[in-house]
């Protein structure tokens, strides 16, 4: 197969496994990933193969939905990729960005290796704030029965991975924990950019959040 014929099949292949699920990262998550990859990867003249490639399996198997297992994602993109008969060497550069591609933590620093990875990291960021980053916190706080929000219970900027994996806390405390964070953790210039207007977004939001919280008009 040629690498077109590889990136077409990978992303039937993330369509069938993904869609349907309930949390936020679903297929179509997945798709806005590779497509906002693409752009930012094209910009920054990387490896598309790879930014293509590790973008449509970033969550192929996330460990939020394998009881934090975060060694399960780059697990089944190793099985899938060796069936597609791709060289070790991309299939070693593909995982490695899936293992270290994800938040970790306020704390927990997340450096990438390569420009490849940097850009499917920003593109995945990018499709956690703005609008659509709202839509999905909510989501996903609804998929986890998790409050919306609770003025008693305080946001936490956690120390660690683990820390981090345990936290049950509600969804407006996430935008403090992790979302509102997110634009001054852009690795690219293209993905600063983008990130801006974004963040301005959620802070609207919050804003009139408050506001109608106690009943202002």
């Amino acid at each position: 197969m040629n690498k077109q014929e590889i990136i077409d099949k990978t992303a039937e292949y993330a369509r069938e496994t993904l869609e349907g699920e309930g949390s936020g990262h679903d297929w179509w998550h997945v798709y806005r990933v590779w497509k906002m990859a693409q752009h930012i990867g094209q910009k920054e003249k990387a490896d598309m193969f790879v930014v293509e490639l590790a973008a449509l399996l970033h969550d192929i198997a996330d460990w939020k939905a394998h009881d934090g297992d975060d060694t399960a994602g780059p697990r089944v993109a190793r099985q899938w990729l060796e069936k597609q008969g791709v060289e070790e060497e991309i299939i070693l550069h593909v995982c490695t960005i899936i293992k270290e591609v994800s938040f970790k933590g306020a704390k927990v620093e997340t450096k990438m290796s390569t420009i490849e990875g940097e850009i499917t990291q920003d593109s995945d960021r990018l499709d956690a704030i703005g609008a659509m980053g709202i839509a999905r916190a909510f989501t996903y706080g609804g998929a986890k029965s998790r409050g919306m929000y609770d003025p008693k219970v305080k946001s936490q900027l956690h120390e660690s991975f683990e820390q981090y994996k345990k936290n049950n806390g509600t969804t407006i405390n996430h935008f403090y924990e992790k979302l509102l964070l997110l634009r001054d953790l852009m690795k690219t210039e293209t993905g600063r950019e983008i990130a801006q207007g974004r963040h301005v977004v959620m802070e609207n939001f919050l804003t009139e959040f408050f506001q109608e919280w106690e009943g202002k008009a």
